[in-house]
């Protein structure tokens, strides 16, 4: 019997479909599942489109086509049509971004047509825990950060954003949808920092965020307090909120390059269960 194989565009009405297939792998899916869940399909609420790979029928693979080109549970089959129809449509994205296996095998097929990329994370550590590490104690001045200190943790995270991605979100825009998604993070209740004299020595967030799993982002530490071990005790903080408050799983991906950081996760609790890859333009 020969298997049919189609891509298209999802449709609002093919929700639970997408949402059945990013439940097959909570954890890596977090970033595009907990867009779904708040947006639905709808091109304009989810900021950007959902392609659907269908084999026999069956939706099988996805692919979330927005500000980052993301693969979703993509078969090898599925990774060539993602591919064919992102050449076709031409590059929209800053960046593509997911599971290491898939996002280079796409990024291989569009690198003849899109590259050269301005950087390649190839092997960028997946870290999960389920508990917190009882050898870190939290830092108790690690606190969530209220909807009127908006502009008290703004500049850390731009500091933060500029130090890891290599480009100011600032730019084009004047830094509104960046401010407007540390906005969207504080009023939910999922950004954290230790603040002295007005100042944030230490900070992260919960982004994404679903029912099963959640991804701890942007840790950072005020340059002249590095050294003195605040990222431990503040990311055991950080990790008690998410995994009392938020999600039974709590994940980060780390850059293979950043040794110390790593081995600061691991000494809170966390394990590298597998990689992400990030292509950076």
């Amino acid at each position: 019997m020969l298997t049919t194989t189609a891509l298209k565009v999802l449709e609002p009405g093919e929700l639970e479909a997408a949402l059945a297939v990013l439940d097959r792998e909570p954890v890596a899916n977090a970033f595009v599942a907990a867009r779904v869940q708040v947006a639905g399909l709808d091109p304009w609420r989810l900021g950007g489109e959902m392609w659907g790979w269908y084999v026999g029928g069956r939706l099988e693979s996805l692919c979330y086509a927005g500000a980052n080109l993301v693969p979703v549970c993509a078969t090898p089959e599925a990774i060539r049509g993602f591919a064919d129809r992102a050449r076709r449509q031409g590059r929209r994205c800053s960046s593509i971004v997911g599971p290491a296996g898939p996002t280079a095998e796409l990024w291989s097929l569009l690198e003849p047509h899109w590259g050269p990329a301005r950087e390649i994370r190839a092997h960028q550590p997946l870290m999960v825990t389920r508990a917190p590490s009882t050898e870190v104690a939290p830092d108790p001045y690690v606190r969530r950060i209220r909807k009127d200190e908006l502009d008290v943790i703004m500049p850390a995270c731009v500091a933060m954003f500029t130090e890891e991605v290599g480009i100011s979100p600032l730019a084009g825009d004047g830094g509104l949808l960046y401010q407007a998604r540390v906005a969207e993070l504080v009023g939910a209740g999922r950004s954290f920092a230790r603040i002295e004299d007005g100042r944030v020595i230490f900070k992260a967030e919960i982004g994404a965020a679903t029912p099963l799993a959640c991804q701890i982002q942007g840790v950072w530490v005020d340059p002249a307090y590095r050294g003195r071990r605040l990222s431990e005790p503040g990311m055991a903080a950080v990790l008690r909120y998410a995994l009392h408050d938020v999600a039974p799983v709590v994940s980060l991906y780390v850059n293979d390059y950043n040794t110390a950081a790593r081995a600061a996760y691991r000494r809170v609790g966390f394990e590298e269960v597998g990689a992400f890859m990030s292509v950076l333009f």
